[in-house]
């Protein structure tokens, strides 16, 4: 497919195809990458990390400590 750039105001633009945003999964608002690779423009969707992924990071070099809040205050209940 071909598209055309156009000017937004001092920057450029390319519009994407429905179908096309549609099959990587992005929509209005979805965050990309931009990069230059071997002369090309390439946008890729960004994708959030799993929760898993996230968890499986955490080491114990990188684990914070309990947080000491103090005592209740008022009616909680600790």
């Amino acid at each position: 497919m071909v598209a055309k750039i156009q000017r937004w105001g001092n920057s450029l633009a390319v519009r994407i195809p429905k179908a096309f945003a549609n099959e990587v999964g992005i929509e209005e608002g979805s965050s990309i990458d931009l990069a230059i690779e071997n002369g090309d423009l390439v946008l890729t969707p960004r994708r959030s990390p799993d929760l898993r992924a996230l968890l499986d990071a955490i080491t114990d070099d990188n684990l914070h400590a309990e947080v000491e809040w103090g005592s209740a205050e008022g009616s909680e209940v600790w």
